[in-house]
């Protein structure tokens, strides 16, 4: 499979005023092209030729650095800008959703607050998570570009806490990116559709 960078499911200044047209234009046009054409040529005669990115991701993980970097961020910013929407965020989640994390995590206000606390407190470039691992909803954080698919998860929602996904607007306020996030950016349905085919 050939990776090929998706076009935003919305206008650059789509999301603004919590995450800008610049930051969209570098974070898109420039870091996830970039991954694109480095995955592409890094599995280039490889093992991993021809297998769906799901698979590159998984049997690269300590394997293949150059492939598996590339190939886990790609798959976490395929999905990243599908987990953000126009007016997003929000207290009203689909029905099963809101019960599993009610169920799971003690609620939707006690989710963002530990969600947005493993995002604030992932030292250095990586991701903060909400997976489904063994019939279960967790909050999980990893570095640089791994994802749970690699710790036997899948994730359902993500956040970037590298600084090229919010320097541009919030310097070094990570945490004020990341409040920003789930309380304007979440797209609710997506995160619902990824949590239905578990």
């Amino acid at each position: 499979m050939t990776f090929t960078l998706p076009n935003l499911p919305y206008a650059y200044d789509a999301l603004a005023p919590h995450m800008s047209k610049e930051t969209l234009e570098f974070h898109h046009d420039k870091h996830h092209q970039a991954y694109v054409t480095n995955g592409n040529n890094a599995i280039k005669g490889t093992e991993f030729e021809g297998k769906s990115l799901e698979e590159i991701v998984k049997s690269s993980f300590g394997k293949n650095a150059a492939v598996f970097n590339n190939a886990g961020q790609h798959y976490n910013h395929m999905h990243f800008w599908n987990w953000m929407k126009p007016n997003g965020g929000g207290n009203k989640l689909p029905g099963r959703l809101q019960k599993k994390i009610d169920d799971d995590l003690g609620g939707l206000e006690k989710f963002k607050t530990d969600f947005a606390a493993a995002g604030a407190s992932q030292f250095g470039s990586g991701w903060a998570w909400l997976t489904m691992k063994n019939g279960k909803l967790e909050v999980t954080k990893t570095a640089n570009g791994e994802n749970p698919l690699v710790h036997g998860g899948t994730p359902v929602l993500g956040v970037d806490v590298w600084e090229h996904s919010y320097y541009i607007d919030y310097r070094n306020r990570r945490p004020d990116y990341l409040k920003a996030f789930v309380d304007h950016l979440v797209n609710w349905e997506y995160v619902e559709q990824l949590f239905s085919k578990l």
